[in-house]
């Protein structure tokens, strides 16, 4: 189990860093995320979730339609977000580019980095998870940031890429311990707004949540097609793919319609501020394991 959950952790981080070399001004955010995918697919991984690209006020879940014209600009604030599985065991990691030499804005990135570090060096069992958030909070709140009350860090199991135990980015009045043997991704948000999010509209990212028949033949073929996602996350433009811009618009409506899907619209910043995010994946023991961590940046 642990190697599977190592091996994902390696090709997320890989394709990570593969996608932030490739977020330049001019570049199309639809073609990184088709190189992203494809590069986790020549590693030998598997998709946990769509790969994310969310841009300035969107903290997550923005992921690139088959029509998508979306371009980086000057002073964008640039999340990437990878989940990857191996026999249904997940790295999930995130890391910020900010396409500007405004200091404030690299402080942005910085406050969310920091953060991460801060908590990883608390990892172990038996740390009561409100010292992780009162962490997390410090160095955000420290640097001039607020962070982002209403997203956490959150458990790993196998095909599950949320469960408990809930990281917090604050602390909390709690006093849950962390457990030998958990796996949890710690993912800091830090904002320039409320540091708080809300849901947005016109999702593109979906996962299977309550199966059931349905009637159309239409419905049932793309329906086949989601069923192999294994009730992980998958998004609009791998069913265009394979079964056309109406076919896929029309079992997406069917699905919505009788209540199996679960929607992840975008995720923006309720006073619409900047937001940066970071995430790791740790396995929990004495000497913790940090999965999605490449050995350069262990060495730094």
């Amino acid at each position: 189990m642990f190697e599977s959950y190592i091996k994902a952790g390696r090709i997320a981080a890989e394709a990570r860093e593969y996608g932030k070399g490739l977020i330049k001004v001019g570049a199309s955010l639809l073609e990184v995320t088709e190189k992203v995918e494809q590069k986790i697919i020549s590693l030998g991984g598997e998709f946990a979730f769509p790969p994310q690209i969310s841009i300035n006020d969107v903290a997550a879940h923005y992921c690139a339609s088959n029509d998508d014209n979306t371009v980086f600009k000057e002073e964008d604030v640039v999340k990437l977000d990878v989940g990857v599985h191996i026999n249904g065991f997940v790295g999930d990691t995130a890391t910020t580019i900010i396409l500007s030499n405004d200091e404030k804005l690299k402080l942005l990135a910085e406050a969310s980095r920091a953060a991460l570090n801060d908590a990883l060096k608390l990892i172990k069992p038996g740390v009561e998870i409100r010292e992780i958030g009162k962490a997390i909070q410090h160095a955000i709140t420290s640097r001039g940031f607020v962070p982002v009350i209403n997203l956490s860090g959150h458990g790993l199991d196998q095909f599950t890429i949320h469960d408990s135990p809930s990281i917090p980015n604050v602390e909390i009045n709690s006093r849950e311990k962390l457990e030998e043997g958990q796996v949890i991704a710690i993912e800091p948000f830090a904002s320039t707004g409320a540091g708080a999010i809300y849901e947005s509209s016109n999702a593109t990212i979906f996962a299977l949540e309550y199966p059931k028949a349905v009637r159309s033949p239409m419905t049932r073929e793309v329906l086949k097609t989601i069923e192999g996602y294994k009730g992980l996350p998958f998004c609009q433009r791998w069913l265009v793919k394979k079964h056309g811009i109406g076919k896929t618009a029309f079992a997406l409506r069917e699905l919505r319609n009788i209540g199996i899907l679960k929607e992840f619209p975008p995720l923006p910043d309720k006073a619409h501020g900047l937001i940066s995010q970071a995430e790791h994946t740790v396995i929990v023991q004495e000497k913790p394991i940090i999965t999605t961590m490449l050995e350069h940046e262990l060495q730094g």
